[in-house]
């Protein structure tokens, strides 16, 4: 794997294998996704930390199964703490109702 992959990898928990295979049918999409992705979750005005909970309240609200563990164990890898996690994820509750909230904890009691 690249060192950009490592830290994707880092960052986000998982890559999905369709993201490795884009490596090898199109290089070009890659290395731009790559450069958008550090661009994005660099430390800025919030910290990495802040974004990934962030990307943990926006994929429960979308119920989105593979975001949530994906974005959850790269949380993990950053230090984020289940009380964080569990804010982020009231949060999403309030704006997205319980379904957000229920699959969030799903996820979280099974990586955290």
């Amino acid at each position: 794997m690249s060192s950009g992959m490592d830290d994707l990898e880092k960052k986000i928990g998982k890559v999905p294998k369709i993201f490795k295979k884009l490596a090898e049918t199109d290089p070009d999409m890659h290395e731009m996704i790559l450069r958008l992705d550090q661009y994005i979750w660099d430390d800025g005005e919030l910290s990495r930390k802040t974004k990934k909970l962030i990307a943990i309240a926006i994929a429960a609200s979308l119920r989105d199964q593979h975001a949530i563990k994906a974005q959850m164990a790269g949380a993990k890898n950053l230090g984020v703490t289940k009380g964080e996690v569990e804010e982020a994820l009231r949060v999403a509750y309030l704006l997205a109702g319980m379904p957000a909230y229920v699959n969030g904890k799903v996820i979280e009691e099974e990586i955290m």
